[in-house]
């Protein structure tokens, strides 16, 4: 649930950095756009763009300070929603056991993402398997992309990942229950038969 929440925060704040940006863009397309037509007067419209400051007038001394600090802050917003961005929602560990017990047991999530992979690799038809174990180390879910040769039987693969992978899966982590989001995808057919005259 802290990972879903953590989500939401981020797609929230997504949300809420493009509106700024993109209205700081529109007022300062407006404002350009209005000085372009005169409506700041004919100095202001015939000025070339490297003339603009004259308009203003003689800067202060501080002004120079104040615009490298607006753009430092801009530099750190615009570094923590780059590594907001990168942070993903895979776990780690996986806890093992009675999960309400003082004490507890943790697995490694990438060894045992590596061997459901391995085993779902090992089913026939399937080309590729990638899977992230994701949410909470304490409930868990998983997450599998599967890439099956064109000429597999769909149905069959499901039905093994289903009755077989995702039952191990869920013995080896000592859940009754796991949710699990899978996708499965055709591999593209070979070059010479794409090509190969009808």
């Amino acid at each position: 649930m802290g990972e879903r929440n953590r989500a939401r925060r981020s797609a929230r704040g997504n949300r809420w950095g493009l509106a700024l940006l993109g209205g700081l863009l529109l007022c300062g397309g407006t404002v350009s756009l209005a000085a372009g037509l005169g409506l700041f007067g004919g100095p202001a419209a015939r000025a070339a763009i490297a003339d603009t400051p004259d308009l203003i007038g003689r800067p202060e001394p501080w002004t120079g300070w104040v615009v490298a600090a607006l753009l430092v802050i801009l530099a750190l917003l615009a570094l923590r929603w780059l590594l907001v961005q990168l942070r993903t929602d895979a776990v780690a560990r996986v806890v093992l056991g009675d999960r309400d017990a003082g004490g507890r047991t943790e697995l490694d999530a990438k060894a045992a993402r590596t061997a459901f992979e391995d085993q779902v690799r090992g089913l026939p038809g399937v080309r590729r398997a990638h899977a992230a174990v994701t949410e909470s180390p304490v409930r868990p879910h998983l997450r599998l992309d599967i890439t099956v040769d064109e000429d597999s039987d769909v149905a069959d693969v499901w039905r093994r990942v289903r009755a077989e992978a995702l039952r191990d899966m869920r013995t080896a982590l000592e859940l009754d229950r796991l949710p699990a989001v899978v996708r499965l995808s055709m591999a593209a057919p070979p070059r010479d038969r794409r090509h190969r005259p009808a």
